[in-house]
C-alpha cells in the first residue's frame, strides 16, 4: 500500500553556488546541504531540492516556486533592489505586466497580482499577492 510519510519537490539548476547565493543571499532563503545538493527551506514549512544537473540542464519553461507577500509592490521594489530582473510579458504571451512588471490579476478578479523572475539557472519563480 502506498503510504508515503513525507514528500518534497526538487529542481535542477547549473551551478549549485550561484543557487546557494542566489537562494540564501538574495532571496533570504535558510539552505540545507545535502549530499547530492540543496536543501531550500521555504516560507511556511516545507523543503525544495535543488541538485545539479550540469551541461544537461535546461530551465523550467513554467514557476516553479511562488512566494506569497502581503505587498507585491515592496516585494518587487526590494528584489529589484537586490539586482532581481523581473520579465515582462504582453498580450501575445497571455498575460500582461505593466510597468512594474507586474500583472495585476487582483483588480480585474482574475486571480493575484503576479511578478516573475528567473533564478541564475533559468528557472522561472514568482512573487504574488492574492
Amino acid at each position: 500500500m502506498f503510504k508515503p510519510r513525507a514528500a518534497f519537490s526538487g529542481f535542477s539548476v547549473d551551478d549549485l553556488g550561484s543557487a546557494r547565493e542566489f537562494y540564501e543571499g538574495t532571496l533570504g532563503l535558510e539552505i540545507e546541504d545535502g549530499c547530492m545538493g540543496l536543501g531550500i527551506k521555504l516560507p511556511g514549512g516545507g523543503v525544495v531540492f535543488a541538485y545539479p544537473k550540469g551541461p544537461g540542464h535546461q530551465p523550467a519553461t513554467f514557476t516553479i516556486l511562488n512566494f506569497e507577500v502581503d505587498d507585491i509592490d515592496a516585494a518587487v521594489t526590494d528584489l529589484r533592489g537586490k539586482g532581481v530582473i523581473f520579465l515582462k510579458y504582453t498580450e501575445s504571451d497571455g498575460v500582461v505586466t505593466d510597468d512594474s512588471d507586474i500583472a495585476r490579476g487582483r483588480s480585474v478578479n482574475m486571480g493575484p497580482d503576479i511578478a516573475w523572475f528567473k533564478d541564475p539557472a533559468g528557472n522561472i519563480l514568482a512573487v504574488l499577492q492574492n
